[in-house]
C-alpha cells in the first residue's frame, strides 16, 4: 500500500496510506481531510481537489488533460505545480508522493 504525504492548508504534514488503484483525492478524502471539499466527485467539472505536486513526482503523473487544465485556470492559487488530485492515479509508482491542499478560492 504506497504512502502518501498531505500538507494542509495550515501546514501540518501527515503521512496516510491509500490503496492503489484509487485516485489521489480519494486517498485525501478517504483519510479525513475535511478541507479539500471534492464537490463533485472526481467528474473533473469543479476545482475543488486542487494541489500542488511536490516537484520530485511531476515526471511520474500522467499529463494534464484540457479539461483540468481549464478548470485550474479558474484557480487564483494556480501554479506549475497545480493539479486536481481527482485527476492523478495513485499507483504503487507514487509511493512518498507529497501534495499540499491549495488555498480555498
Amino acid at each position: 500500500m504506497p504512502k502518501l504525504i498531505v500538507v494542509t492548508r495550515d501546514g501540518e504534514e501527515r503521512e496516510v496510506m491509500g490503496d492503489a488503484g484509487l485516485s489521489v483525492m480519494e486517498v485525501i478524502r478517504d483519510n479525513g481531510f475535511d478541507e479539500l471539499l471534492a464537490i463533485c466527485g472526481g467528474c473533473c467539472s469543479c476545482a475543488t481537489c486542487h494541489v500542488h505536486v511536490d516537484p520530485e513526482f511531476a515526471a511520474k503523473l500522467p499529463p494534464m488533460s484540457e479539461d483540468e487544465n481549464d478548470l485550474l485556470d479558474s484557480s487564483s492559487d494556480r501554479d506549475e505545480r497545480s493539479r486536481l488530485s481527482c485527476q492523478i492515479p495513485f499507483t504503487d509508482a507514487l509511493d512518498g508522493l507529497k501534495v499540499t491542499i491549495a488555498a480555498e478560492d
